[in-house]
């Protein structure tokens, strides 16, 4: 028997309850408490939907996902899995009897299907695969699911490892990704082999072909050499459609950007971050090619300043539906095949989170982001929007939330810059605050309207604190043009840097931000742009330095990504004739000499993508010449922390540390 409750009516009470308390600032653990909505999925008759709810259990120490079921007209909505495993891919089947789901218990090894009946029942596991299954499919007759899955370990490796003879070759002890198909009894059998890794398919709408991205491997380095091919839903007749050595999957954790068919078969959509040449390092483009080999690869919107987030077709593939970037906001357009005609379907003060296309319906389900939601699901059909689940309604009611507006500003050579900046509720414009400077990561990214869950800037918490907050989408940024982006190609800091900066003094003109309180910090490439900036100026009374790189000659051997390092640098630091001069002018260790801010730095111990060494070169600098530092690692993480209490920590010891140095306060730990 599958337990649920009423959302609506809890909701309602909840609201009664907050309605008679006193609005409260947001403390740390509020804010790692928020939920989130993700993996929206439609059922084949529309009426209901599918998604994934992750909430925080600080018992567990950990966030765990569920499946959760709203009708499409948000009047009911029901928690469908329960315990501390984590869920993910909820799908419906075509025939609307079955969902399935992506989950890890007891003795699973890795995540594993699981199915239950749509009209209630327990679940039942499906698959007992030797490896962690991932990217789930129907066919069309509901009777098989498809999926990616590792090659298991040989006989002999097993052993070894388990009698601990497991010296490995670095870099050469993958194993390649596959696709593999199960039917309802939990027979299965592999579609693709060979020496190569299948990173995303997806099927035709009569279920018939297939389109898959083949890689050498599944290392992320790896992905650039990734191709496009088509074939037969058993995986016989495979055609190689592309050959370019570029990347058709736009990197977006938000939505899925593999290739698409054409609704009569005989085209493919997809995403790249490519020209109208083929040529790296420009924003995600919208492209299509013919369903044969050595098909001509097209461009389909020229002169679009955006980026193109995700894209779908319409059921009559006469549209093409899409996610743009527009720099601090994201929105949906619809492009027209015969007219070529681009329509801009939504606006707003909000960002798109989440987002899945009904073309049965003709109808769109997304997330939207505004500062008081971070993203609830709605619909929207015929210009309107709907709202469809309530998670975050109590937000705006039981907390004191802050302004958020973006602001524009010029950067030192005259090109126009933007970016975010909130205020404090109780915001006087007659006083000046202490400024917290956030830079974002990527940094092929940009920062939105919305309020960002990440426990990396927990913007609601500092402004509670009294803080002004700025995040600046400075040159490199994505949604802003090509040439925008490209201001960090020959040199990563070329203007990046400025851009914060001006930004800064048009606070301080503005008599917003307090000069002689002022912090930066970031993480990733938001902690690149931190150490850059301690070292280019001290007008900064504190830092907190996250996964940031300081030697990008080192960085280029230590990190798993070594992407789009020979455009901004000219080459390989390995290279004959190497550009080593530009690689160290880059780096912010030639310049560390300058530094006087008090800087934290802080990094996961398993980072792969800026490994800890960078931030051991930067602390030992530090420390050599007399900067007050501290260095904190947290055991068991990688690029993003999973555990609740190291996030925690996290915020804390940061609190702390810009209480004592930029406010000359003293701070209590939460």
């Amino acid at each position: 028997m599958i337990k649920y409750y009423l959302l609506g009516m809890v909701f309602l009470n909840t609201l009664t309850i907050y309605s008679q308390e006193a609005k409260r600032n947001m403390s740390i653990k509020d804010f790692l408490s928020i939920p989130s909505v993700s993996n929206i999925q439609i059922s084949p008759d529309g009426k209901s939907i599918l998604y994934i709810l992750t909430e925080s259990n600080w018992k567990a120490n950990k966030q765990i996902n569920h499946v959760w079921q709203v009708d499409s007209n948000g009047k009911q909505t029901k928690q469908l899995t329960f315990g501390l495993g984590n869920d993910s891919e909820p799908l419906w089947s075509p025939n609307g009897k079955w969902i399935i789901f992506l989950s890890k218990r007891n003795a699973d090894k890795g995540s594993q299907i699981y199915l239950m009946r749509s009209d209630g029942g327990e679940s039942r596991q499906l698959t007992k695969h030797s490896t962690s299954v991932a990217n789930l499919s129907w066919s069309t007759d509901s009777k098989k699911i498809f999926f990616i899955a590792n090659d298991s370990m040989t006989d002999i490796e097993q052993h070894s490892k388990i009698d601990k003879n497991d010296v490995f070759p670095f870099e050469e002890n993958y194993k390649q990704k596959h696709l593999w198909q199960v039917d309802l009894e939990a027979n299965k059998k592999k579609i693709t082999s060979g020496d190569y890794s299948i990173l995303h398919y997806s099927f035709s709408n009569d279920g018939k072909k297939l389109v898959v991205h083949k890689s050498p491997n599944p290392l992320p380095d790896y992905s650039l050499l990734s191709e496009i091919w088509m074939m037969n839903e058993d995986g016989s007749n495979a055609i190689q459609l592309t050959d370019n050595k570029i990347s058709e999957i736009a990197n977006n954790r938000l939505f899925k950007t593999g290739a698409r068919i054409s609704p009569n078969n005989k085209t493919i959509l997809f995403v790249a971050p490519v020209n109208d040449k083929l040529e790296e390092y420009y924003n995600n483009k919208l492209f299509q090619l013919n369903c044969s080999a050595n098909s001509n690869i097209d461009l389909l919107i020229k002169d679009f300043p955006y980026e193109v987030s995700a894209a779908e077709w319409s059921s009559d593939g006469r549209r093409i539906f899409l996610v743009a970037n527009m720099g601090s906001q994201s929105q949906l357009w619809e492009y027209q095949t015969s007219t070529k005609k681009l329509i801009q379907l939504t606006e707003g003060e909000h960002s798109i989170g989440q987002w899945t296309y009904n073309p049965r319906n003709d109808e769109h389900f997304l997330t939207i982001k505004t500062m008081e939601n971070p993203g609830d699901i709605y619909s929207f059909k015929k210009g309107k929007f709907n709202q469809i689940t309530h998670h975050h309604d109590s937000l705006s009611v039981k907390f004191n939330l802050p302004k958020q507006e973006v602001i524009k500003w010029t950067g030192s050579d005259g090109v126009s810059v933007e970016g975010l900046i909130y205020y404090p509720h109780n915001y006087n414009s007659d006083t000046k605050y202490p400024l917290v400077v956030q830079t974002h990561g990527g940094p092929r990214a940009s920062e939105k309207y919305g309020m960002s869950l990440r426990y990396t800037t927990y913007v609601p918490v500092l402004t509670g604190l009294g803080y002004v907050v700025l995040q600046p989408n400075y040159r490199g940024s994505t949604g802003y043009g090509d040439e925008f982006l490209r201001g960090m190609v020959g040199g990563y800091f070329n203007e990046s840097h400025l851009d914060v900066m001006a930004g800064v003094n048009l606070l301080i003109d503005k008599g917003i931000a307090d000069a002689d309180k002022m912090i930066k910090m970031g993480w990733s490439a938001g902690g690149h742009m931190t150490n850059k900036l301690i070292t280019y100026t001290n007008r900064f009374k504190a830092a907190s330095s996250g996964a940031g790189a300081v030697n990008w000659i080192s960085m280029y051997s230590q990190s798993n990504v070594r992407n789009n390092r020979n455009e901004w640098f000219g080459g390989s630091p390995w290279q004959k004739n190497a550009p080593i001069e530009a690689y160290w002018n880059s780096s912010p260790l030639k310049d560390i000499s300058n530094v006087e801010t008090p800087t934290l730095v802080i990094v996961g111990e398993n980072d792969p993508v800026v490994p800890m060494p960078q931030s051991v070169e930067l602390f030992r600098a530090l420390k050599s010449n007399n900067v007050p530092t501290h260095l904190y690692i947290a055991p068991r993480e990688a690029h993003r922390w999973m555990e609740l209490k190291h996030r925690l920590y996290k915020i804390n010891v940061e609190l702390e540390w810009f209480a004592k140095y930029a406010l000359g306060k003293s701070y209590e730990w939460e």
